[in-house]
């Protein structure tokens, strides 16, 4: 596991005084449930009650902390991840350094074709010595109930054929900004419903799959969820989600909707955090900051150029996909859920929406009848 060096730092409240309390205190008031942190490892010892920020292990990482440092000292050998979306970017940075590292990696992406592709790449330029885990192709089509449902399957069956758990099920894939609006057509009790496409990209697809595989990740001794979410969250409309306007068709606009996405990703998450708060099972949602990856290719309508100079404060995809790392592997955060993840540190999100219970819970079982034909 990390070495001494990577222990986490606390903070002392006494020693910041009255103020620091009251801030604290303040903090606590609009996080959403989330579990204390234990000191055996193993995942237990989850707290019923709010836990201040300040309780929170940090880490001594930051914005330019790559996934590889994140997962410097760790032998992951036996355990399993599942990353969606990779293909490319910050899932297959992810899906490298963790199988570098002695993971599993069960990687999905949209055809086969790219899925073997990246798979069978992660061992490019390493030595025998460094490539100790593997990686297996799987297709899933977030946009495509019914391949949500066979990717599950599949995923159960070469579980049951290891006999092992899901440790981290990690929702990595996602479109941004679609610069015209764009529907999927889902099968809802016998009747086509049309849905904005990054809603069902982005967290439509990525609750199904993890409803479908929640028995897997609770099998784990502390398994984790991690979510990506985005500061873009910000952008949701005023309402946070518009239930009566899933389809997009009233007055689409782009970053509003990749907006309303993210928003479901960190309510989401949440929402996993309050159903799982008696199990080791934990959720985290994260913003991996403005990365360098093909994500944004609707707004500069061609793919990126690795090779480019970064512009002010974008990161690399190494970079990026630090903090999604981080809450996959790192032990500081046994037993913490809930949280908003960015730079490897927690962070409180914005708004009154983004630390609703109530929009969280009717977020859950919207998309529950939207997906009840396949659950």
């Amino acid at each position: 596991m990390a070495d001494e060096g990577n222990e986490c730092m606390t903070i002392d409240i006494r020693r910041r005084g009255l103020l620091q309390v009251g801030s604290a205190l303040a903090l606590a008031a609009v996080l959403p449930r989330c579990t204390t942190v234990n000191n055996n490892g193993d995942g237990a010892g989850i707290s019923p009650y709010p836990a201040l920020l300040t309780d929170i292990p940090r880490s001594n990482y930051g914005f330019a902390t790559t996934c590889d440092e994140v997962a410097a000292g760790y032998d992951l050998a036996g355990k399993t991840v599942l990353i969606t979306g990779c293909n490319s970017g910050l899932g297959y940075a992810s899906m490298r350094t963790l199988v570098a590292h002695g993971a599993h990696v069960l990687g999905t992406a949209r055809t086969r074709a790219k899925a073997e592709e990246a798979c069978a790449s992660v061992s490019a330029g390493m030595s025998m010595a460094q490539f100790s885990g593997k990686a297996t192709p799987l297709v899933c089509e977030l946009t495509d109930m019914e391949s949500v449902t066979a990717c599950a399957d599949a995923v159960d069956q070469l579980l049951e054929n290891y006999n092992k758990p899901l440790d981290v099920l990690m929702c990595n894939a996602g479109i941004m900004a679609l610069p015209k609006l764009e529907q999927v057509d889902v099968l809802v009790g016998g009747k086509h419903v049309m849905l904005e496409k990054q809603f069902v990209v982005n967290h439509l697809g990525h609750y199904l799959l993890t409803r479908r595989l929640l028995p897997q990740v609770e099998a784990a001794a502390a398994g984790r969820i991690v979510i990506l979410s985005s500061m873009g969250y910000t952008l949701a409309p005023e309402e946070g989600i518009q239930f009566d306007n899933l389809s997009g068709a009233e007055n689409y606009k782009p970053f509003k909707a990749y907006g309303q996405s993210k928003l479901s990703n960190a309510l989401f998450s949440n929402e996993l955090s309050r159903r799982y708060a008696d199990t080791p099972l934990t959720s985290n949602a994260v913003h991996p900051g403005m990365v360098n990856t093909n994500l944004g290719r609707y707004i500069s309508g061609k793919a990126k150029d690795p090779d480019a100079p970064l512009r002010k404060g974008f990161k690399t995809p190494d970079q990026g996909a630090a903090t999604q790392v981080y809450c996959a592997i790192d032990k500081r955060l046994n037993g913490v859920s809930g949280y908003y993840f960015e730079d490897c540190n927690p962070s409180v999100m914005k708004g009154e929406n983004a630390n609703s219970s109530k929009l969280a819970a009717k977020l859950w079982n919207v998309s529950q009848d939207l997906v009840s034909p396949y659950l």
